[in-house]
This record gives C-alpha cells, structure tokens and sequence, in this order.
C-alpha cells in the first residue's frame, strides 16, 4: 500500500483528499491511498510519521508550512525561495525534503487569468493581502515576474501597509489584488478582507487562494465594481499535480 496524506491541524474541508482519491481511482491505482493527517501541535509530527510509516508522499496546510522546516532533512529551492513547505518528499533513505508547489500554481494560475481578461502583467503592481505560508508563495511568483508588491496586514510590524492605511491612491495605484488569506472561506463566507471595495475600477484583478466558495465575498465585492475575479481552484490543480510529479520524479 503506498500511503500519502495531507498535513494540517483541521481538515475537514479538505480538497485534497477527495482530488487525490479521485484521482487513484481513474488510473487503477488500487494500492494507493489518501489520508488526512491530522495534528493539533507541530510537536506530534515525528510520533505521526513513526505512526504512519511507511508513507510516499505528504502535503502541508496551515498552520504547519511554515512550522514543519526544523523537521525536515533539507529544502528544495522552491521551498527554499518561499520560506515555506506545502510538499514533503519521503526519501529512500528516511530523509525528508520539503517543496513549495504553491510558488508554481499560483504563478501559472496568475499568468493564465491575466491572458483570459488581457491584463499585462508587465507594469502592474500588486497588493497581497495576508503574511502567512500562502501570502510567501505569492511574493516569490510575483519576485519572479517582476511585479512589485506590498504586503497588507492588520498588524505593522508584520506587513507594509496596514489594512487602515488603504486609500483610493493606493487602490488606484495597484491594480492586482491577492487575497492570500484565509477569510471568506466556507463557513465563514459573509468575511473578507476590509479593503476600500468603493475605488475598485473595471481595471483591477482580484485573485482570491481561496476556492470554497467558488465566489467568495472578496471576490462579489470586486464583480460589483466591474473588477476581473478568479477563486484559487485552478493554482490548487496545478500545486497538487506538481505535487504528484514530485512524489513520483
């Protein structure tokens, strides 16, 4: 039986239990199976794997993509760029290594929504709101496609701007928005992030990590305003097959 599972602490709404038994079952992979594993503290981690042993293969969610790294034998550059782990790889040898796959389906599902609506990317300038493992892979795509950022926040010390601070300047001036928290998520679907909504323009692009619901509050709010809006769906795809290529390469 070749064991792989998802890593987090409440995972209920899991999508990758579902996408990856589907997934087993279309190809005829009869000995593979999906589980959840979860944790309340980043502490029971090595008891989970003795517990589990021997496993293939392991996705990170919040709150351990970040809390995981002093576990692990050694980084991949993906992870290494991001400061944060959402793939482990279970060596031959009992050495763990962690990825990043949220670095490549966000920056592939943001190059994708910008050709659909003809957005260039090129000159544009992004907010991201949030500071957690997610918000890391956002910064490391947009490092990589040139598009200057700041980071928003409720705290300062975390973040460039406060969400206080937010102004129709600055909503003008940044026309990309990523909502990189996880507030409008289901249950809680009437949250979402307290930025000025009334200075939204047709001009703008909302890009919501969050996929359940498929149009989350944040993402309502922009559509009244004309805005271009995408859920994280599609960068969940794309993470969780980079994900299988890791597993398997």
């Amino acid at each position: 039986m070749k064991r792989f599972g998802l890593l987090g602490r409440t995972l209920s709404h899991s999508f990758s239990k579902k996408y990856f038994s589907e997934k087993f079952e279309k190809a005829g992979l009869t000995d593979h199976v999906f589980e959840l594993f979860e944790i309340p503290v980043i502490g029971d981690f090595p008891s989970l794997i003795k517990e589990k042993f021997p496993i293939a293969g392991m996705n990170v969610t919040i709150p351990y993509k970040e809390q995981v790294i002093p576990y692990l034998n050694s980084l991949d550059t993906s992870a290494s760029k991001v400061g944060a782990v959402n793939v482990i790889k279970f060596l031959p040898n009992g050495e763990l290594v962690g990825y990043n796959s949220d670095f490549y389906g966000f920056k592939m599902s943001l190059q994708n929504f910008a050709t659909s609506v003809n957005f260039q990317l090129a000159g544009s300038k992004a907010l991201i709101l949030g500071t957690g493992g997610a918000a890391k892979a956002v910064q490391a795509a947009l490092t990589e496609l040139n598009i200057p950022f700041k980071v928003v926040s409720r705290e300062q010390s975390k973040a460039d701007l406060t969400y206080s601070e937010l102004n129709e300047s600055i909503i003008n001036e940044f026309k990309l928005i990523i909502n990189s928290s996880p507030l409008g998520t289901f249950p809680k679907v009437e949250e979402c992030p307290d930025i000025p909504y009334q200075f939204l323009t047709g001009k703008h692009l909302l890009h919501d990590l969050v996929y359940n619901p498929e149009i989350t509050m944040f993402m309502q709010k922009g559509k009244e305003k004309g805005a271009a809006v995408k859920n994280g769906l599609e960068m969940l795809h794309l993470q969780a097959e980079r994900a299988w290529e890791i597993w398997n390469s």
